[in-house]
């Protein structure tokens, strides 16, 4: 077993690593090349607990992919996310419920419900990585991501619940409500408790390698403590995910450069050995076919694939056009409110808290604008993954669902899963190019924003050097101020700042290069300060914002890496 998962991982890998270097979805190709390889006599059967895959694999997908969510965004876009991750998984999980208790009264209507928590969460993997790889505009790509973040949890404590009922548990529709609720408390205090002391840790311990380590731990943790206390432990995930995140640019930078490639080496791994397994999976599907009627297993498949395809559609559109009237219901009532005085009057009531904006507050009351293009493409990009197979599996070990249901469960999942992934996957990128999304606005729109910013970087930063003037002047005297005058015309035309020192200490040897290194920090400082101050006001997006951190992280590296191998500086 363990050389099998062995070999499955580095023919994954190896696979993901040739759909990379062509430019192809990756976890497209993984499946394809796993299905087929599911054919060949000297290929094993894998197996592996459902449990043991909620456990082990979707932690740290789902840390990372939260790492990576812009958190500004994610909030704007939580009204149309709380739709998809909670409402639409509710609808799918009813619909599919029925539709398979219709067409096999065996399953019992609590089984069949079962089977619609199961198929009801698109994956947070698939989505994201051919939406990256096609350049779908940011707008879509935050409300993809977003659901996916937390449409998990919302699916696990359904099956949780259904899974109790099929046990004999005598619940109701309000102990669902309550389990639900239960776990969304304590999956985000779990999640926000190990946030705050993670930031914290990163924010006193200069080992880069010590921070990679339990930044690696902590998602199990989270997520295995918030399940023991009967919360989410996705939404703990998440949550810690989302904070550590939004807090790294307030770390040291050489942990942001040490964690980058680090998951991104982590998400290849898991990311290819779920979508193998996903393929390698067909073998085992084939061999419950063989014991259950091959027409009906598969009528309640193609039902239950076709239900799930048109729920979406079916759902985001009703609900999109009812949430732009909620809307503008919103807005006149705080355009009355502000016509006869009582928002200007609230704001006087705030007393030491930044007074809002007419703008910022017609920000708060709107979602990012998308088209009925934007909702097609949404509406289409519902690929199932890792959490579908996973529970299903995981079901199939419940002791009272009999042996016919749990092989139905099991076969319904994989071929809904297999499905989608190829369906959807591969006409996914047709339909972006035919609909002609693109992120040009973005780019345009990022464009403006990043002169802006800098324009304001700059600002900061020579008011900063002029702050150190009188400290340079008291400390080495005016004679000596050419250096500093030198310094700051080098710094205030070029982004590239490491070969400026070398040409000022040639010049005028007195100032030490420690102190002009530890001038250019404090001037690096102030324009990371500037581009958080940025984000938090909502001007700058904060993807946009992580590259320009980015490449002052960079400048950073490289004047501490000719600091180290440089020869003593002369005082």
């Amino acid at each position: 077993m363990d050389a099998t998962l062995f070999y499955v991982l580095v023919g994954a890998v190896i696979v993901a690593a040739i759909a990379r270097w062509r430019g192809w979805p990756a976890p497209l190709l993984v499946t394809v090349v796993a299905l087929a390889a599911s054919f060949l006599p000297f290929i094993p059967e894998l197996e592996i607990d459902g449990h043991v895959l909620l456990n082990v694999v979707l932690p740290p997908l789902l840390y990372s992919a939260a790492l990576d969510v812009s958190f500004v965004g994610f909030k704007r876009s939580l009204p149309q996310i709380r739709r998809l991750g909670i409402w639409l998984v509710l609808l799918t999980a009813v619909v599919v419920g029925l539709v398979a208790w219709l067409i096999m009264p065996a399953l019992t209507l609590p089984g069949a419900l079962l089977l619609g928590a199961i198929v009801a969460p698109p994956d947070a993997v698939s989505a994201a990585a051919i939406g990256r790889k096609l350049g779908l505009p940011r707008r879509i790509m935050t409300v993809l991501s977003g659901e996916s973040l937390i449409n998990d949890a919302t699916s696990l404590t359904l099956y949780r619940v259904f899974a109790a009922i099929i046990a004999g548990a005598a619940l109701n529709v309000w102990d669902g409500i309550w389990q639900f609720a239960l776990a969304v408390v304590i999956g985000v205090v779990v999640g926000l408790v190990f946030g705050i002391v993670l930031h914290q840790l990163r924010m006193r311990v200069a080992d880069p390698v010590v921070i990679g380590t339990f930044g690696l731990l902590v998602p199990f943790g989270a997520y295995a403590i918030a399940e023991h206390l009967g919360g989410s432990g996705v939404l703990a995930v998440v949550a810690m995910g989302l904070y550590v995140g939004f807090n790294a640019p307030r770390t040291d930078y050489t942990t942001r450069q040490q964690e980058a490639p680090l998951w991104l080496s982590a998400d290849l791994l898991l990311e290819s050995f779920v979508f193998a397994y996903i393929g390698l999976m067909f073998r085992r599907v084939l061999s419950d076919l063989g014991s259950e009627s091959v027409e009906h297993i598969l009528l309640l498949s193609g039902a239950v694939l076709l239900t799930v395809l048109l729920v979406r559609p079916l759902f985001i559109y009703p609900a999109h056009a009812f949430a732009r009237w909620q809307q503008r219901v919103r807005l006149r009532r705080w355009e009355r409110a502000s016509t006869a005085g009582r928002f200007e009057q609230k704001q006087r009531t705030r007393p030491g808290r930044q007074p809002i904006t007419a703008e910022q507050m017609k920000k708060r009351l709107t979602e990012p604008e998308l088209s009925w293009k934007d909702n097609a493409i949404i509406s289409w990009a519902g690929m199932r993954g890792v959490v579908t197979l996973a529970t299903a599996l995981a079901a199939a070990d419940l002791a009272a669902l009999d042996d016919k249901s749990s092989h139905a469960i099991v076969v319904v999942a994989f071929i809904v899963t297999v499905a989608t992934l190829m369906l959807q996957g591969l006409t996914l990128p047709f339909l972006i190019k035919r609909l002609g999304i693109a992120s040009d606005v973005d780019q345009t729109e990022d464009a403006r924003a990043i002169a802006a910013v800098r324009k304001r970087s700059r600002e900061a930063g020579m008011a900063f050097l002029e702050e150190k003037r009188d400290e340079w002047t008291a400390k080495y005297g005016p004679s000596e101020m050419k250096t500093f005058d030198v310094f700051t015309k080098r710094m205030s035309r070029v982004e590239t700042e490491t070969e400026q020192i070398q040409v000022v200490e040639e010049n005028v040897a007195r100032p030490s290069y420690d102190d002009l290194a530890a001038l250019m920090k404090g001037w690096l400082h102030v324009r990371r300060e500037v581009l958080l101050a940025e984000r938090d006001a909502d001007n700058l997006d904060e993807e946009v914002m992580r590259e320009l951190m980015a490449a002052i992280d960079a400048e950073e590296l490289a004047l501490d890496t000719r600091g180290a191998t440089r020869p003593q500086s002369r005082a």
